[in-house]
């Protein structure tokens, strides 16, 4: 999985667009449901296509995970965007999601996803795999404290996604920009050490999200790998405080 990755390059949102391209009337354009604006609503539409649906929407993707920019606005759900609004998002992105690749000319061709991703065929993302405890001292998951009741039993699944997902501490601290919600209430630690030792296997994104695909390949971390789970209010649930 460390394939390396081609050369990357995004730009500022001055770029001029190219010929034949719509001119972007983003300033004017209404907020969308529940008062998203309309760089959210891009950012939540790319998220949709290059993770989850491009292949059930017909639109190619290769093996690490890029899509044509073309094929992405062409599409009817990016029929209010251009160029330009897209290489804002990637620019201005604060969790670094997407990265784009230019063409020998220059040229804006491709788009990807850096990481999420649930669609089989993108299995390339040259992603760097983790061999030292050195490499990720703290590994942290962030859900929800409803969901603990399933997970304190079968541990963290990877659900429909290709990798489980962690941060590399907690939201807010120093480099910690994605790997988990901000509106996580809950925040389960996980052995690295303990997990590493044991052939679970783990991977950094460009964007510092940790990845792993579970013990042997299974999409699950059994809760035995777990070191510590905290809730935000600070209440600490496993291990037990000794009263």
């Amino acid at each position: 999985m460390s394939t390396p990755t081609p050369s990357i390059t995004t730009t500022s949102s001055s770029t001029a667009p190219a010929a034949g391209t719509k001119k972007s009337n983003n300033n004017n354009r209404n907020r969308g449901p529940r008062g998203d604006s309309p760089t959210v609503r891009l950012s939540k539409a790319l998220s949709w296509l290059l993770r989850h649906n491009a292949v059930s929407q017909g639109i190619a993707i290769r093996p690490d995970g890029y899509v044509k920019i073309t094929a992405v606005l062409g599409h009817p759900k990016f029929k209010d965007f251009t160029l330009d609004d897209i290489i804002r998002v990637v620019d201005t992105n604060e969790k670094k999601r997407f990265e784009i690749l230019e063409d020998a000319q220059g040229q804006k061709e491709y788009i990807r996803a850096v990481q999420g991703h649930s669609i089989a065929e993108v299995a390339e993302l040259g992603y760097v795999e983790i061999i030292d405890v050195a490499q990720i001292p703290t590994a942290v998951h962030g859900t929800m404290f409803n969901k603990w009741r399933f997970i304190g039993k079968q541990g963290l699944s990877k659900m429909n996604r290709n990798h489980i997902h962690m941060a590399h501490g907690l939201p807010g601290e120093d480099g910690v920009i994605s790997g988990m919600r901000q509106r996580c209430d809950l925040y389960i630690h996980v052995d690295t050490a303990k997990a590493l030792g044991d052939g679970i296997k783990f991977y950094r994104s460009s964007n510092n999200v940790i990845l792993s695909d579970g013990k042997n390949g299974d999409g699950f971390i059994p809760p035995k790998y777990f070191s510590r789970v905290v809730r935000s209010t600070g209440e600490v649930i496993y291990p037990k405080p000794v009263s």
